[in-house]
C-alpha cells in the first residue's frame, strides 16, 4: 500500500484527473436518491420542458426530470457494468487457470470453445441472444459477462501456463500441496496485477457495450434510467439546437476516458518502464 501511495504522488495529472472523475461518478452512483432533485420515474406535466429553476436540465419525452435521470443513470449503468465485469473476471480467470493446470483434452476443449465465441462479433452476438431470451438486467449482465470472460480466460491461461512451468510450482507439488493451495498461494499472486489492469480496461468495454445495446433498445429497459437509452430517446432535440441529449453521451465518454487514464498508468507501472524526463 505504501508503494502504491508513493507511485500515486508521482503520477501525472491525467491519472489524478481520472481518479477525481471516477470518485465523482462513484459518489453520484451511491448517493443518487439523495443527490437527485426528483425520483427516477417521477412524471411531470410537460414533456421536453426547457431548462428552468424547477428542472435544471428540462424534462425528457416522458416528462421525467432529465437531471434526476442522469444521476440515477450513473447508478444503473455503472452498477450493472461493474457487476458484469466482476462476473466475467471470475468466470474467465477460473476457467483459464483450470486450462493452465489441466492441459491436454480439457485445455484444448476450453481453448477451442473460446476461439469459437471470439470469432463472432460481440455486439451482434449479444443482440441475437437478447432477442431470443428477452432483455432484462439479469440476462443482459449474464450474456455480456459470458462473452467478455473470453478475454480474461486467454490472459489467465497464458500467464498461468508461464507460472505453472516454473520450478517453485513443481516444488509445491512435491510438498503435497493441493491444486487449490497452488492456485491461491502460488499462481494467483503472480498473475493478479495484469489481471486487475485488464479488468479496468474491460470495464470500459462492458460499459460501452451496455450503453450501445440500450441505445439500440435491447439493453436496460425503462423506466430504469440509462445513459444509452437517454441519448436515443431524446436525440430529436439535437435537430432543434438543444444539447440535452449530448449530456449522457458526454457522461459515457468522460467515464471511459477516465478509466483508461487510470488503467493505462497501472499497466505502465506493471511493465517496469520508467517515465522519460
Amino acid at each position: 500500500m505504501g508503494a502504491l501511495l508513493r507511485d500515486l504522488r508521482q503520477a501525472p495529472f491525467s491519472v489524478w484527473a481520472g481518479l477525481a472523475v471516477l470518485a465523482l461518478y462513484l459518489i453520484a452512483a451511491i448517493f443518487a436518491p439523495w443527490i437527485a432533485p426528483y425520483g427516477e420515474a417521477q412524471v411531470f406535466d410537460i414533456p421536453y420542458a426547457d431548462w428552468s429553476r424547477e428542472h435544471l436540465l428540462g424534462t425528457d419525452q416522458v416528462s421525467y426530470d432529465f437531471l434526476s435521470r442522469l444521476i440515477f443513470g450513473a447508478r444503473n449503468t455503472i452498477g450493472i457494468a461493474l457487476a458484469t465485469t466482476v462476473i466475467s473476471f471470475t468466470v474467465g480467470v477460473s476457467l483459464g487457470l483450470v486450462a493452465a493446470l489441466s492441459k491436454g483434452v480439457v485445455d484444448n476443449f476450453l481453448a477451442r470453445l473460446v476461439d469459437i465465441i471470439i470469432s463472432i462479433p460481440g455486439l451482434i452476438f449479444s443482440l441475437m441472444l437478447l432477442s431470443i431470451v428477452g432483455s432484462n438486467v439479469v440476462t443482459l449482465a449474464l450474456i455480456i459477462a459470458t462473452l467478455d470472460s473470453t478475454n480474461f480466460f486467454r490472459l489467465a491461461r497464458t500467464t498461468g501456463m508461464s507460472i505453472v512451468a516454473q520450478d517453485f510450482i513443481e516444488v509445491a507439488r512435491l510438498r503435497g500441496d493441493g491444486p487449490l493451495w497452488i492456485v491461491f498461494r502460488e499462481i494467483l499472486p503472480n498473475i493478479m496485477p495484469p489481471l486487475i489492469a485488464e479488468a479496468g480496461l474491460r470495464f470500459s468495454f462492458v460499459f460501452l457495450t451496455i450503453s450501445a445495446l440500450s441505445f439500440l433498445g435491447v439493453g436496460i429497459q425503462p423506466p430504469t434510467a440509462d445513459w444509452g437509452s437517454m441519448v436515443r430517446d431524446n436525440a430529436t432535440l439535437i435537430t432543434y439546437g438543444i444539447v440535452t441529449p449530448l449530456l449522457p453521451a458526454a457522461a459515457i465518454g468522460i467515464l471511459t476516458i477516465s478509466v483508461n487514464f487510470v488503467a493505462d498508468w497501472f499497466l505502465h507501472k506493471l511493465s517496469g518502464l520508467q517515465d522519460g524526463h
